[in-house]
C-alpha cells in the first residue's frame, strides 16, 4: 500500500478518464489536478457533463483513472486491489447521494447502524453512535421511522448521519439536495457544513448551484473535463460565510446485498452480517425525546 505524505486528505494529479464505447470516445477528465486539506470544504462546480461526478467517483475508488494518480488519506488508490479499496471506502470515506440510498425496510436508526455493523462495531456502541448522530441531525424523535415515513429532507439527514457514523476522514456529496425543495436544501447544506466543520472533516460537494458553492471554503470550476478556476488550498481563500443557525427538528424485501453495494462495494453479505444487524436492534419501548431547540 503506497503512502504519500504532505498532509492533504485528497490529492489528485494529472488524472484522465476516457470512456470508449466503440461508436464514441468521450474524454470525461483531461489532466485534472486537485487537493484538499483536513477540514476543508470544497465545492466542485460546473455544468452537466463537465466531469465533476466522474472526478468524485474516482476519488471514492468506485472507478479507476486511465492516467494520473488519486491519493486519499495518504494512500495511492492505484496500489490497492478491489477488496482494499472497498475497505478504505467503508472505513475512511462517507458517501452522500442525491437519491439518499436508504434501505427501505430499515428504520432511520437501523440505516445509520448498518455501516457500523458491517465494520464489526459492537451492537451497543453502534446504537450509541446512531442515537447521538440522529440527535445531532434533529431526528432523535423519528429514529424508528422507515424512509417512506420521512420527508425528503429527513431522509437526507438520515443519510448524512449514516455517512458520519464511520467517522470518515473524507465526505463526498454528489448533488445531495437535487431531490429536495429549496427550504429543505438550505437546511441540509447548512447541516452538512456545520457537522463537517465541527468534526474537521474534509468535504467535497458536487453542485451546479452557485448559492451552494458560496457556502464552501473554496470553489473549483470544471469545464469539458478540465479545471478552469479555483485556487489551491495554499492560496488565499474567500471568507467562510457566518455560521447559520438552523432548526433541524422534523417538520411533521431483502435489501442486504443492495446495502453492501451502496456502503462498501461488497456483494452478498455473509449470514453473520444479517444476524449482527438484527442483534443491533433496539428495544421498541425505548424512546428519545425530540431535541428541545435549534441545533
Amino acid at each position: 500500500m503506497a503512502k504519500h505524505d504532505g498532509g492533504a486528505v485528497v490529492e489528485v494529479r494529472g488524472v484522465r478518464r476516457v470512456y470508449d464505447t466503440g461508436a464514441a470516445r468521450t474524454e470525461a477528465l483531461r489532466g485534472v489536478d486537485l487537493s484538499a486539506v483536513p477540514g476543508e470544504f470544497v465545492a466542485l462546480m460546473g455544468a452537466s457533463g463537465s466531469g465533476k461526478s466522474t472526478l468524485l467517483h474516482l476519488i471514492a475508488g468506485l472507478d479507476r483513472p486511465d492516467a494520473g494518480s488519486v491519493c486519499v488519506n495518504g494512500v495511492d488508490l492505484a496500489s490497492l486491489d478491489e477488496n482494499a479499496r472497498t475497505l478504505l471506502r467503508r472505513r475512511r470515506i462517507g458517501l452522500i447521494f442525491q437519491s439518499f440510498n436508504l434501505i427501505d425496510t430499515l428504520s432511520a436508526e437501523e440505516n445509520v447502524i448498518l455501516p457500523l455493523t458491517l465494520d464489526g462495531v459492537r451492537p451497543r456502541e453502534a446504537r450509541r453512535r446512531a442515537a447521538a448522530l440522529l440527535e445531532q441531525v434533529g431526528l432523535s424523535g423519528r429514529r424508528r421511522h422507515r424512509p417512506d415515513e420521512l420527508s425528503g429532507g429527513e431522509q437526507q439527514r438520515v443519510a448524512i448521519a449514516r455517512a458520519l457514523a464511520i467517522e470518515p476522514a473524507l465526505l463526498l456529496a454528489d448533488e445531495p439536495t437535487g431531490n429536495l425543495d429549496s427550504a429543505a436544501a438550505a437546511c441540509v447544506l447548512a447541516l452538512l457544513r456545520d457537522l463537517a466543520g465541527q468534526r474537521r472533516r474534509t468535504m467535497l460537494l458536487v453542485t451546479h448551484d452557485p448559492a451552494q458553492g458560496a457556502l464552501a471554503d473554496r470553489r473549483v470550476l470544471l469545464r469539458d473535463g478540465r479545471v478552469v478556476a479555483g485556487p489551491s488550498p495554499d492560496e488565499s481563500r474567500p471568507p467562510v460565510p457566518p455560521s447559520v443557525t438552523v432548526d433541524y427538528r422534523p417538520a411533521g424485501g431483502d435489501d442486504w446485498a443492495d446495502a453492501c453495494a451502496v456502503l462498501s462495494g461488497c456483494g452478498e453479505p455473509p449470514a453473520s452480517c444479517r444476524r449482527s444487524a438484527k442483534t443491533a436492534g433496539i428495544n421498541p419501548a425505548a424512546r428519545l425525546a425530540p431535541p428541545g431547540g435549534s441545533a
